[in-house]
């Protein structure tokens, strides 16, 4: 069903390395072909075409478990945002802008992001340590529930 309603697939795939995004994609068929489509089409057309996936894990960056209350906070966003530019991901001028911020932020307060699961807050900034390698305080064991992504 998928194949019948793509009108032109050198254009959807610009639009995958344009960095668009899946609810972009759909509002933009609505208005150019007024094709009604499902965020889900667009992730099938990447996946049947071998085409890069959109995620960036940084199972390094995010080591751990986020529980759903935490998904949406800053500093996880913020790692995100870092892991897709050391990805070599193109970010909006935004997210550049936000995440030089941050970054200059953690380095002038020489503070790295934790995270604690049992805290209603979820991550918190705590001054850096010898040990801290990277912008996070790692934990003893990396809790990610799943094999990083991209290596798999």
């Amino acid at each position: 069903m998928a194949g019948r309603k793509i009108q032109d697939e050198s254009e959807v795939i610009r639009w995958f390395e344009e960095g668009r995004t899946y609810q972009w994609m759909t509002e933009e068929y609505r208005r150019k072909y007024d094709i009604e489509t499902v965020v889900s089409m667009w992730g099938n057309f990447r996946r049947r075409r071998g085409l890069d996936r959109r995620i960036v894990r940084n199972d390094d960056l995010i080591p751990w478990f986020v529980k759903e209350e935490h998904r949406w906070a800053y500093p996880l966003t913020m790692l995100r945002a870092e892991g897709r530019r050391r990805a070599g991901k193109q970010l909006t001028e935004t997210d550049e802008t936000r995440l030089a911020s941050w970054l200059n932020a953690l380095k002038k307060n020489g503070s790295v992001v934790r995270y604690d699961p049992g805290t209603e807050e979820g991550f918190s900034y705590v001054p850096g340590q010898a040990a801290d390698h990277d912008i996070i305080r790692q934990p003893d064991t990396k809790t990610t529930p799943r094999p990083n992504a991209d290596n798999g």
